[in-house]
């Protein structure tokens, strides 16, 4: 298996986050990096989208598609608690 580097702190903004590459493809990507230890700190996910939500009805549908996308048991609650932390709305 390829060792993970850490990455310096950043700020990712997907526009089209509401959009099925964002929920199927990177936020899933981006949960994995995260639970391995690859993003670090106060590293923010900022979503991008023409539709008016508020952030916690973003991060509903963030986790549905997560469970939705994820393999058997790749998905913990607490790790999602901790990755949603990362992620704002916009």
């Amino acid at each position: 298996m390829a060792k993970l580097l850490p990455v310096d702190e950043f700020d990712l903004i997907i526009f089209g986050g509401t959009g099925d590459l964002a929920m199927r493809k990177l936020l899933p990507a981006l949960y994995h990096r995260d639970r391995d230890g690859q993003i670090t700190g106060d590293s923010r996910i900022i979503a991008v989208g023409r539709t008016a939500l508020a952030r916690d009805a973003y991060l509903k549908n963030a986790k549905a598609s997560l469970q939705a996308n994820l393999s058997n048991g790749d998905f913990v609650d607490k790790q999602w608690r901790k990755f949603s932390d990362r992620i704002e709305y916009v």
